[in-house]
C-alpha cells in the first residue's frame, strides 16, 4: 500500500547585493515558457527563511534553475499570517520559536528579489483552514472554537473536527466553508494580501474545500441542506449518508436517500464560495492571477466537496456520485491559474499497469486503483474533464525520496503533459540536498540548457 503524504519543493545558486524594485509589469513581460512554480510552505521554511540572506540565496537558486513563480504561504494552516495585520495574529513558527523581525518584510522581500529576478510572485493561503490540531494551535483554538467543521465519527457520533486529534488526516482545523461569517472574513483576508502588497502577482487558493467526506455536519449544514431539497430531513444524518465501523474495523460509508444531492450541494457550496472571492477580489486589483491547488484525483475528489473540471463537462456519465446537473457547479472556467496535485510515485501508464497496490491520496476515504493514479494517465485524463483550460502539473518531492533517479522524468511528464510544473515543496530539496536532480529534470524538461552552469 503506497500512501501519500504532503510534502514541499524548490531551487538553486547565488545571492544579490543589490535589487531594484520589480514591477508586476515588469514581472508580467515573461517569455511563452511554460510556467514553472516553486512553492515556499510557510509551517516548514519559516525558520530557515525569516532572514534575507536565505531568501535571497534560494530565490536566486531557483531563478537560475528556470523556475518562473514562486508560491510562497502567506497564511500557514493555523489561520495566522506571514505579515502584521489587524485581522490576524503574526505567524511564529508551530511551535512558536521564531520572534518575526519588526523591521523585516518577509513577504515583501520576496516579491522584490523574485520580480527582479523576472519571477512572478504568488501568495498561497489556506481557506477553509483555521488551526494546527496537533498542536492546538491557531484561531480555531483561540478565538474561534464555532468556526470548526462538525465530522461524523462512528464511534464519537458528530463532533467538532478538534475532537479528532487521534487520526492522522486531521492535523489541520478545518472550517465548515459556508459559515457566512467566516466567508467574509477569509476574502477581507485576501483583500488586506492585496492591498498591502499591491505588487504581488496573485494569489493561490489551498485547501478551499471541505475537510472530507465525514464533513460537515453541523446544525447549519442540515438547516441550509433542507433548505436546498426543500423538506425536513427526518433521519439526520441517514439521509445525506453515515459513517459506519465494519466487522474488520474498519469504516464505510453508508449512502441515504439524498446522498448525490448532498454531493452536489457541497460541490455547489464551493464554486459560489470560489465565484464570489474572484469577483470581489478582481474589484481589488483586476489583473490579479485567482489560482487554485486542487488534488488531481477527481474520481474520489469530490470526498471534499470539489469539482475543479469544466462546467462543459458532464461527470456522471462516468461516477455514480454525480447528478445529471453536476456539471453546472464544475469551477474551471473561474481559475486563472490551475495547479494540481500529480502526487504518484508511478510516472508512466506503464507503471501503473505493473503495479496494482492501491493508493491512498490525502483525502482519500478509501484506496483506489486505475490509470488516473500516475503522474501520464493523470494528466490524460485531466485534458478530459478539463476541457481548453489550462493546469500545470504538480510534483510532491520526498515521494521520490525512495527513487531519486525518477525525480526528472516524473518532472518532464507533467511538462510534458500539462501546461507547466508546480514543485512542492522547496523544504524537500534543501533536506535531501537534491539540486543536481531539480537542475536535470529542468534540463529535461527544456526550462534551461545543459550548458548552464
Amino acid at each position: 500500500m503506497r500512501i501519500k503524504y504532503l510534502s514541499l519543493l524548490s531551487a538553486f545558486i547565488i545571492t544579490v547585493t543589490s535589487i531594484s524594485c520589480g514591477s508586476k509589469k515588469q514581472a508580467d513581460e515573461t517569455s511563452d515558457t511554460k510556467p514553472a512554480v516553486m512553492w515556499i510552505d510557510a509551517e516548514a521554511n519559516y525558520k530557515r527563511f525569516n532572514n534575507a540572506d536565505t531568501i535571497n540565496k534560494y530565490v536566486n537558486m531557483v531563478a537560475d534553475l528556470g523556475f518562473t513563480h514562486l508560491a510562497v504561504d502567506a497564511r500557514p494552516i493555523t489561520g495566522e499570517l506571514m505579515y502584521d495585520s489587524q485581522l490576524a495574529p503574526r505567524y511564529k513558527g508551530i511551535r512558536e520559536t521564531v520572534e518575526p523581525d519588526s523591521t523585516f518584510d518577509y513577504l515583501g522581500h520576496f516579491i522584490e528579489l523574485a520580480h527582479a529576478r523576472g519571477m512572478k510572485v504568488l501568495f498561497s493561503l489556506n481557506v477553509f483552514c483555521a488551526g494546527h490540531n496537533f498542536f492546538d494551535k491557531g484561531l480555531i483554538f483561540t478565538s474561534h472554537p464555532d468556526w470548526a467543521t462538525m465530522v461524523q465519527d462512528p464511534e464519537k457520533g458528530i463532533v467538532p473536527i478538534t475532537a479528532m486529534k487521534h487520526k492522522a488526516d486531521k492535523y489541520g482545523a478545518m472550517v465548515n466553508p459556508i459559515i457566512p461569517e467566516y466567508q467574509s472574513y477569509i476574502i477581507d483576508i485576501m483583500k488586506d494580501m492585496l492591498s498591502k502588497y499591491p505588487e504581488v502577482d496573485g494569489l493561490i487558493l489551498d485547501r478551499g474545500r471541505y475537510d472530507g467526506i465525514t464533513a460537515d455536519f453541523s446544525d447549519l449544514s442540515r438547516s441550509e441542506f433542507e433548505k436546498f431539497l426543500g423538506k425536513e430531513l427526518k433521519n439526520w444524518p441517514d439521509d445525506a449518508m453515515r459513517i459506519v465501523r465494519t466487522d474488520s474495523g474498519r469504516d464505510s460509508i453508508v449512502k441515504g436517500e439524498y446522498f448525490n444531492d448532498w454531493i452536489y450541494w457541497r460541490s455547489k457550496n464551493i464554486t459560489d464560495f470560489l465565484a464570489k472571492a474572484r469577483r470581489e477580489l478582481k474589484a481589488v486589483d483586476p489583473e490579479m492571477i485567482f489560482s487554485v491547488y486542487s488534488g488531481a484525483w477527481y474520481p474520489s475528489y469530490y470526498e471534499v466537496g470539489v469539482n475543479f473540471a469544466s462546467n462543459t463537462y458532464d461527470p456522471s456519465t462516468s461516477f455514480s456520485w454525480a447528478r445529471k446537473d453536476y456539471n453546472t457547479t464544475g469551477y474551471a472556467e473561474l481559475i486563472d491559474l490551475y495547479m494540481t496535485g500529480n502526487y504518484y510515485t508511478d510516472i508512466t501508464i506503464a507503471d501503473f499497469e505493473n503495479n496494482p497496490d492501491p493508493i491512498w491520496n490525502e483525502t482519500d476515504f478509501e484506496g483506489h486503483t486505475g490509470d488516473w493514479y500516475c503522474v501520464e494517465g493523470s494528466c490524460k485524463h485531466l485534458r478530459e474533464i478539463l476541457g481548453p483550460n489550462k493546469f500545470l502539473g504538480g510534483l510532491l518531492i520526498d515521494q521520490l525520496y525512495n527513487q531519486i533517479d525518477r525525480l526528472p522524468e516524473s518532472m518532464a511528464m507533467n511538462v510534458k503533459e500539462s501546461d507547466g510544473l508546480m514543485m512542492f515543496d522547496i523544504v524537500h530539496i534543501i533536506n535531501a540536498d537534491i539540486w543536481d536532480k531539480v537542475r536535470e529534470g529542468m534540463i529535461l524538461s527544456g526550462y534551461i540548457s545543459d550548458d548552464i552552469r
